[in-house]
């Protein structure tokens, strides 16, 4: 029994320093992210401003660690009046022009850097989820999943597994879990600099 005791300290210990590396390597690539792209992001904003109505910055509650509510931030790439339904579940016609560009090249995410350094997210982990994906959330509950905080990208948007089948991607987001690594994070932030994977695509 006091080796089985020890086993699961020496476990739980090795968590909270993976857990640490995670959170000081977010940090520090976050707040360097946030100086070099801050022009981009002020950029965005303005001219999705001058090209529909609307405010350029879209905050939305999502779903993050231990299935807490935040306010996760993006560069604003729907006309305004769209209603807030996941973006399988909402038509292609719903993206603006310059924020079929935005979504292309990821450039919405950036604001995301700023959940990031609050805490709410990490550069890596699952995508987090609407409040009225239930499906999803109990999926990731049930594994797990719900100990980590979501990412700007993860193991699922490089495989290209969206929200639109909530099992299976709650399952990819548990392999995550189960090998999470620093090492992981930076090969999986470089696929993504690099084209790999995608968002949740909006319907045709």
């Amino acid at each position: 029994m006091t080796e089985r005791s020890n086993e699961r300290g020496k476990s739980i210990g090795r968590l909270a320093i993976s857990d640490a590396l995670k959170r000081s390597f977010d940090l520090l690539a976050a707040s360097g992210g946030l100086f070099v792209f801050a022009p981009i992001i002020v950029l965005g904003i303005v001219l999705v401003r001058l090209e529909s109505y609307g405010p350029g910055l879209f905050a939305q509650t999502r779903i993050g660690r231990f299935g807490q509510p935040f306010i996760c931030y993006k560069i604003r790439t729907m006309y305004s009046d769209t209603i807030h339904r996941p973006s399988h579940e909402i038509s292609a016609a719903a993206i603006t022009p310059l924020g079929a560009h935005l979504r292309r090249w990821k450039f919405d995410e950036l604001p995301q850097l700023f959940n990031v350094i609050r805490g709410d997210m990490s550069l890596v982990g699952p995508r987090p989820c609407l409040e009225s994906q239930q499906t999803l959330i109990e999926a990731r509950r049930r594994r797990g999943v719900l100990s980590l905080r979501p990412g700007i990208t993860g193991e699922a948007q490089v495989r290209g597994v969206d929200m639109s089948d909530p099992e299976r991607l709650a399952a990819v987001d548990a392999e995550y879990l189960n090998t999470v690594s620093l090492v992981r994070d930076v090969k999986l932030i470089l696929m993504t600099a690099f084209g790999a994977g995608r968002g949740d695509a909006a319907h045709k």
